[in-house]
């Protein structure tokens, strides 16, 4: 197939159904480990047309929801104190609540906070601006560090000096070990995200397979991609294989974007991370290495500790756990909405709540 339109057949999505039901009896737990993939799930109404023994869960796979409520106070205070500083943060962080306010009312406020749309964006402000420093908020799982690490790289290389990251990016593969770790879940396999794999490859899952006997399928975000993920998923689980599988060929390799990871593995080192809902989860973060020690906007400036508290009544993280669907939070489409997000769920187009309360119960391609 060589168009989009292509991808989105119903009848060929009827087709794949009918197979699943084919294979289907047994109950089954399969998360979908990516917001992008939730999205698409719920838009198309794939969850309400499985059978109702196989059952999605949505994991922890939106980079702003799983940033934690201590991170977001941290640069709240830092926009606060700084005086002569600018802030520069990716659109969907803006609107996050930290535990009393957000960096959308702070730049209401009158702080220095602005929108980019890529990391470049940031070093093009700090270009403009020499006379003040210019800090990028940069959140983001792996698709995301490339970029920023790349970004960082053109500014040593230009010898900008008033430009920094505070980062908080994330590793998908630690987290989907700590979900399995935890035991709160029983789940029988990933359904694993296109984009994050396109930079690591699906190699990084294996140990899915061989230590915790966890089935993965890499799919893409079209609603064909997503239902032939979901039946190669099946599949496997009906012959009980358990194996890594590429859906997504078009785009995903074993091996990934090698040359990303180089620039990755360049700039940043692993490090332990603070999830929200999850907590610290070792090695499944990045922080950068010493030698850009003065592009470490954690280095360079005083970014304080902050209050790790929840907004009041709010079950974003045992969403993000796939503990709880979004409308089994008793705040979800009364107190919390797209409009007045409580928490980060109901903000990102990513987001768990923000999906279910857009999509709703979206009519099934097929009934079984």
């Amino acid at each position: 197939m060589k168009y989009i339109d292509e991808f989105r057949q119903r009848e060929a999505a009827q087709g794949i159904l009918k197979k699943i039901y084919a294979l289907s009896g047994k109950k089954v737990n399969i998360m979908e480990i990516c917001g992008t993939h939730t999205h698409a799930i719920s838009k198309y109404g794939i969850r309400n047309s499985l059978p109702s023994h196989i059952r999605l869960i949505s994991g922890p796979g939106c980079p702003v929801c799983v940033t934690s409520a201590g991170d977001i106070n941290r640069i709240i205070e830092f926009c606060k104190r700084e005086k002569n500083t600018i802030v520069a943060t990716f659109g969907d962080m803006m609107r996050v609540p930290g535990t009393e306010s957000s960096l959308q009312e702070q730049k209401a406020m009158g702080k220095d906070i602005r929108v980019v749309y890529s990391p470049l964006g940031a070093l093009d402000i700090a270009l403009a601006n020499p006379g003040k420093e210019i800090i990028l908020y940069a959140v983001g799982f792996e698709t995301t560090v490339p970029t920023v690490a790349a970004t960082i790289l053109l500014a040593k290389e230009k010898g900008i000096q008033n430009f920094s990251a505070f980062t908080l990016h994330k590793l998908t593969p630690p987290a989907m070990k700590a979900l399995l770790d935890s035991g709160e879940l029983d789940l029988h396999g990933f359904l694993c995200p296109g984009h994050v794999t396109a930079i690591i490859g699906a190699n990084a899952y294996k140990f899915l397979a061989e230590e915790y006997q966890a089935p993965c399928v890499v799919a893409g975000f079209e609603p064909l991609d997503a239902i032939h993920g979901l039946y190669m998923l099946i599949k496997q689980l009906k012959e009980d294989r358990v194996e890594i599988e590429i859906q997504y060929k078009r785009v995903v390799t074993w091996e990934g974007n090698t040359r990303a990871q180089r620039i990755l593995e360049q700039v940043f080192e692993i490090c332990d991370s603070n999830w929200r809902g999850i907590g610290k989860i070792p090695m499944s973060g990045l922080r950068l290495k010493n030698e850009f020690a003065d592009f470490d906007a954690e280095k360079k400036f005083v970014i304080e500790a902050g209050i790790d508290e929840e907004p009041q009544g709010c079950a974003c993280g045992d969403v993000l756990k796939g503990l709880l669907t979004p409308n089994q939070c008793p705040l979800f489409g009364k107190i919390c909405t797209p409009e007045s997000p409580v928490g980060p769920c109901m903000v990102s187009f990513e987001g768990t709540c923000a999906a279910y309360y857009t999509y709703g119960i979206s009519q099934p391609i097929l009934t079984g």
